[in-house]
């Protein structure tokens, strides 16, 4: 039985996860995007040059868009789809779900259908007949949050593509615009966690476009002083996250090392509502999404 219909036309996703940006040879850059249907069945959307997209398309987490999808015939992984008619029909942008205490709410109901507790379990069903790639976790416990030093340039093929394109862009008043291309993060950045069932920690890296954000600023902030910055993106990520926070991790598998990796996943995105206060009423904590 087929996860979801070959064809899904006029879709409608409430997007929960975008990756952050990679260089393409045909479309500059890249996000894979992922999110549910109405229904609560995740989907991934690949490929989607979104900083290409007009601003009036460019869609932001947790907001539902509709759009007619296809199986992506290339991609094995059951939840993998594409734009049907390669983005030459357009991307509706259909409503944003807020950060308020009913938004949380509305939100929590369709990204927390099914929520696994055991991230042995979640690698047992990617390796399986179902060939799960897209999953949500509740771990038991964040130990801690790792910031590694990576290469800080594209590789060489990658600056090549971004060479060889116009990168021109039109801004909210109709200017054309040279497009600057995306900066390619000098840190990685884990989880490290335990959950029903570890006998060891798990660390995991996490590819979301929030937390690149969130660097960024926090660099602009401190005046380009990077150690200073990481702290603030720890502090948020590990400190007022977890104190203040109910953590829930959204995974997914890369399609080269789903097969062949023991364990083929990595945090996709972070979903963090707020905790709901002890013999009160749901309050939202609000907390700014960046430093």
């Amino acid at each position: 039985m087929m996860y979801l219909p070959e064809t899904l036309p006029d879709a409608r996703v409430l997007i929960a996860v975008k990756a952050y940006p990679l260089p393409s040879n045909k479309y500059e850059e890249l996000v894979c995007t992922a999110g549910v249907l109405e229904n609560g069945k995740w989907i991934r959307i690949y490929p989607i040059p979104f900083r290409s997209l007009p601003y009036d398309r460019q869609y932001r987490k947790f907001e539902w868009i509709r759009l007619s999808l296809v199986k992506n015939v290339k991609d094995f992984r059951p939840e993998s789809y594409r734009p049907l008619h390669n983005l030459e029909e357009p991307i509706f942008l259909d409503g944003h779900i807020s950060a308020s205490s009913k938004g949380w709410r509305e939100r929590k109901s369709y990204v927390l259908r099914e929520v696994f507790d055991s991230m042995s379990e979640i690698i047992d069903l990617a390796k399986g007949p179902q060939l799960r790639s897209l999953a949500v976790l509740k771990p038991r416990e964040i130990i801690d949050f790792k910031i590694e030093s990576t290469s800080r340039h594209w590789k060489p093929k990658w600056n090549d593509y971004f060479l060889q394109s116009n990168l021109l862009d039109i801004d909210r008043t109709g200017k054309v615009k040279r497009r600057v291309p995306i900066r390619k993060l000098p840190y990685k950045y884990s989880y490290v966690f335990v959950s029903k069932g570890d006998t060891n920690p798990r660390k995991l890296f996490i590819e979301d476009w929030e937390l690149g954000a969130l660097y960024w600023k926090c660099l602009k902030e401190t005046q380009g002083d990077e150690a200073g910055a990481n702290r603030l993106v720890r502090q948020k990520y590990l400190d007022e996250f977890c104190s203040k926070r109910d953590i829930y991790l959204f995974l997914g598998t890369t399609w080269h090392y789903h097969k062949i990796s023991q364990n083929p996943f990595i945090i996709v995105g972070v979903f963090y509502p707020p905790k709901e206060p002890q013999n009160r009423k749901y309050q939202a904590i609000q907390l700014p999404l960046f430093c």
